[in-house]
């Protein structure tokens, strides 16, 4: 009897070609919406770095290969990102950019639902200010 891997949602929306599809749309939607201009001004002019570690870290966390922990350790994101104000209005630039993002990624409704809470709560989680 051969033994199957359990679905992920890493594997579900197609692997690392969704992840850096989903990756590239994101960016892209924070460097050309008028809405994310804040969100936007906190990261460095070339979005490479940064869209490198994301796809890192949303490999890993959707459950596919474990790329950020492999090359930085544990990602200990709020400690990441104390260096950086994160309050609610850059909050919900970022979820507006990576809602839109997930939209374009094919996947199974439930499984948007599902992502896009997790993100939102994680999101939430990163705050740091109160403004």
């Amino acid at each position: 009897m051969t033994e199957t891997q359990p679905q992920t949602p890493y594997s579900v929306m197609g692997g690392e070609k969704a992840i850096l599809s989903l990756v590239d749309r994101f960016y892209f939607y924070m460097d050309t919406l008028p809405e994310a201009t804040d969100v936007r001004a906190v990261h460095q002019e070339d979005l490479s770095r940064a869209k490198d570690r994301l796809f890192k870290f949303l490999s890993g966390w959707l459950g596919g290969p474990d790329l950020f922990a492999q090359e930085f350790g544990h990602p200990r994101l709020k400690q990441r990102h104390f260096p950086f104000v994160v309050n609610q209005k850059g909050r919900d630039q970022w979820m507006l950019c990576m809602n839109k993002a997930l939209y374009e990624i094919s996947m199974p409704d439930e499984l948007r639902k599902n992502i896009k809470q997790a993100l939102s709560d994680l999101a939430t989680h990163m705050m740091n200010v109160e403004n």
